[in-house]
């Protein structure tokens, strides 16, 4: 795991409000930075090799494959989680929550 994903994971792993959040959870030929099983919510860290080659096209299709089988996605930037890792667990709570 990135370090960014280790900062939230001290945050997400405690079950905060009941949810239960799983790190690198395969999903089918997926592997899945952070999975929220009850709000049915993905959250994927992006760090600067989601912006390279055909990285954004790569995401953008994996997207579409788990909205249509009726995830959340939530895409962080790893940048974010760095600068405020308890605003960001915070956020990702709160959506989790009202998709819950």
């Amino acid at each position: 795991m990135s370090l960014p994903e280790v900062l939230l994971w001290q945050r997400l792993k405690s079950r905060p409000n009941g949810l239960k959040f799983r790190k690198q959870h395969p999903a089918g030929p997926f592997v899945l930075d952070f999975y929220c099983h009850e709000a049915r919510l993905i959250v994927e860290v992006d760090g600067a090799a989601h912006d390279m080659g055909d990285r954004p096209e790569r995401d953008e299709a994996r997207d579409r494959h788990f909205h249509a089988l009726g995830f959340h996605i939530l895409r962080i930037p790893a940048t974010d989680v760095l600068r405020d890792p308890d605003e960001i667990a915070a956020a990702i709570l709160a959506y989790a929550l009202g998709n819950h």
